[in-house]
C-alpha cells in the first residue's frame, strides 16, 4: 500500500494512508526564539514550519517521541494536541500530558482502529538520547514502527531521536522495515563537548546497513542551532556509504506531499 508522507520540517511529517492523518513530533511555532533544554543545554530554531498548524487540517494521532524538548514538542505543536484524536508517546510522556496520551515502553503495542479504515499496529522502538548513563539526564524517548495489511517490504519505522547503540540494532533483529524516516543530525553541545545526542550520517550508514529499510527518509538534521551535521555534510557521507544504502535515500522536498510505498 503506498503511503503519502510531508515532510514539515524538522522532525515533523504528516503521514497519510488509508484514510488515517497521523503525525509525528508537531513543531510549529516561528523561528527566533531559545529553547532551553536542561542542564546548561539549548538550541535557537532558525526555521519554521512548510505549513502552517492552522492549515496542516484535521489529525487522527500524533506521534510523539517525546514531550520534554522544544525542537520535538514546541508551544504550538502542544496546544494542537488536544484536537488530535490520539497521542502515542513514552510512558512519562503520557503521565504528563494526560487527557489522549496513550504511554507506550520500548517494544510495547497499541492499535489504531476505525471504522472504514484498516487498523494501525503501532509498536514503540528503543531509543537512546545522548551517551551511555545518560538517560537520567536526558529523559525517555522512543520510536515508532507501523504495521498496516497491504505493507509490501515491511513497517513505517520512525526512528526517534537516538544514538546508535545496542537498543536501536534491535529493530534489525525483530522487524522487517520497509520506509524509515531517520532523525540525524548529529546534535552536540558545548557544555558536553563532542559527546552526540543524535545520529550522525556514518552512524546512520552503519545502522542502515543493519536495518536494510527499502527506503529511508532523513528528518531532523536542519532548523536549528544544535545540529551539527547539515543536508550537504549527510549528503557526502551517503554518497560514499555502500550502494546498497545509497541507493535506498530519499530526500523529501520540504512541504511537498510525496507517495512512498512501504
Amino acid at each position: 500500500m503506498t503511503v503519502r508522507v510531508t515532510h514539515l520540517g524538522g522532525p515533523t511529517a504528516l503521514i497519510e494512508v488509508g484514510g488515517w492523518r497521523l503525525l509525528t513530533d508537531p513543531t510549529f511555532d516561528p523561528p527566533g526564539r531559545t529553547y532551553a533544554f536542561g542542564w546548561g543545554t539549548s538550541s535557537q530554531k532558525l526555521a519554521g514550519p512548510a505549513v502552517a498548524v492552522d492549515r496542516v487540517g484535521p489529525i487522527d494521532v500524533v506521534l510523539l517521541t517525546h514531550d520534554h524538548h522544544g525542537d520535538n514538542l514546541d508551544d504550538a505543536g502542544r496546544r494542537l494536541l488536544p484536537s488530535a484524536g490520539t497521542v502515542v508517546t513514552t510512558r512519562a510522556g503520557a503521565a504528563r500530558l494526560g487527557g489522549n496520551a496513550r504511554g507506550l515502553a520500548p517494544w510495547s503495542s497499541t492499535t489504531l482502529v476505525a471504522r472504514g479504515r484498516p487498523p494501525i499496529e503501532i509498536t514503540a522502538t528503543p531509543c537512546r538520547h545522548g551517551p551511555p548513563l545518560s538517560r537520567p539526564i536526558v529523559g525517555d524517548v522512543v520510536g515508532f514502527a507501523l504495521r498496516w495489511d497491504g505493507q509490501r517490504h515491511g513497517v513505517l519505522w520512525i526512528s526517534g531521536d537516538t544514538v546508535l547503540y545496542g537498543g536501536v540494532r534491535q529493530v534489525a533483529d525483530r522487524l522487517p522495515v520497509g520506509l524509515a524516516l531517520l532523525h540525524l543530525g548529529g546534535v552536540r553541545f558545548p557544555v558536553t563537548g563532542p559527546l552526540r545526542y543524535t545520529l550522525t550520517a556514518r552512524k546512520a550508514v552503519a545502522l542502515c546497513q543493519a536495518v536494510r529499510p527499502h527506503t529511508v527518509v532523513p528528518v531532523h538534521y536542519e532548523g536549528w542551532t544544535h545540529f551539527q551535521q547539515s543536508r550537504d555534510v549527510i549528503d557526502r557521507e551517503f554518497a560514499a556509504a555502500p550502494r546498497d544504502v545509497r541507493d535506498r535515500i530519499r530526500w523529501l522536498p520540504i512541504g511537498t506531499p510525496t507517495d512512498l510505498e512501504t
